[in-house]
């Protein structure tokens, strides 16, 4: 699994982090989705992907490889 985020879309609700705090972080001054592993462990798998389907600007894509 590859985790990419785009922070041009990001709009700092939050839910990533709530949902996969070890993958997703915020920026103090923004709010603004910050990527913690690119490639997150497997035991981290579904909440990636619950916080890209709950993410409310899209902004998280997954990718499987």
């Amino acid at each position: 699994m590859r985790v990419n985020v785009d922070q041009d879309r990001c709009c700092g609700s939050g839910m990533c982090v709530l949902t996969a705090p070890g993958v997703f972080d915020q920026r103090d001054t923004d709010g603004i989705v910050v990527l913690l592993a690119e490639r997150p462990p497997e035991d981290a798998w579904r909440d990636v992907r619950d916080a890209e389907s709950g993410c409310p600007s899209q902004a998280i894509e997954v990718t499987e490889e």
